[in-house]
């Protein structure tokens, strides 16, 4: 992994990355693997983890997987107790797990702005929380970072997605100030575009538009996102809490131009 981190930085700690079988969740999950922390990876799909597990495992990373529906209260508290169990609690936790759908918010319906919500949000509050009781009652201390996206600006398109990662990135605030005295930090990382295969959904003429109207003309990397991430969890991040990290190009800096006559 290139970037300002020593090998073996990691070493002696847990990492627990949702969403980790593909994409930017995969990325840190290698990122943080490589330098040296044993890493799980959860989410729905049995299939993908056992893949990017054994991915993981083939370059040397100490990776176990573990499936479940973060928007299941139960579930969510069933996963923890068994790694506690297991003596793999972790003391980091990337909670990156998430999605949603293109559409005009005249167009989204009821359910599809509840489920939403539920995955980005409430998925997230599930596992925040029962990190924290875990750690609070156990070893204390812990990191907790939040993906989210750039939506400084507004996400046209995008509006049951924009209010849930909006709850999220006040969710940090909040929860940084709770936790701040049981040693627990709370941070997100805000991407902008990145080259996944999630982008294989979306019309590329609107995807390249939007690259040209940032100020870093480019989309961004998957290991770009894992280095914030990597900075965060480790000794250099513990003087920071309740922030936001944009990794987006400048995303949440750019404005339209207003058009001439």
């Amino acid at each position: 992994m290139t970037g300002p981190f020593a090998p073996g930085l990691f070493a002696g700690r847990t990492a627990l990355v949702t969403g980790g079988g593909t994409g930017i969740g995969f990325a840190i999950a290698e990122a943080l693997g490589a330098l040296g922390a044993a890493v799980i990876i959860a989410a729905r799909t049995a299939e993908r983890l056992t893949a990017a597990s054994t991915r993981l495992i083939d370059r040397g990373i100490d990776c176990a997987w573990h499936q479940v529906n973060i928007r299941d209260e139960k579930e969510v508290v069933a996963l923890f107790d068994k790694l506690a169990a297991g003596n793999r609690l972790p003391d980091i936790l990337v909670n990156n797990a998430g999605g949603q759908f293109q559409a005009p918010a005249l167009d989204i319906s009821p359910n599809g702005f509840r489920a939403v919500v539920d995955l980005n949000l409430t998925g997230t509050w599930h596992m925040s929380q029962a990190f924290a009781k875990r750690r609070i009652a156990g070893p204390g201390g812990g990191r907790i970072v939040n993906i989210v996206l750039s939506i400084e600006g507004g996400s046209p398109g995008y509006a049951h997605a924009a209010a849930a990662r909006a709850g999220v990135i006040n969710l940090t605030k909040t929860l940084a100030l709770e936790w701040a005295p049981y040693g627990i930090t709370v941070n997100a990382v805000a991407p902008g575009t990145i080259r996944t295969s999630g982008l294989d959904q979306y019309d590329p003429a609107t995807i390249e538009a939007g690259i040209q109207a940032l100020p870093i003309k480019r989309m961004g990397e998957p290991q770009e996102v894992a280095h914030a991430v990597a900075f965060l969890a480790s000794p250099a991040g513990e003087y920071v809490t309740g922030t936001t990290l944009f990794v987006d190009g400048g995303n949440h800096l750019a404005r339209p131009l207003a058009k001439k006559d």
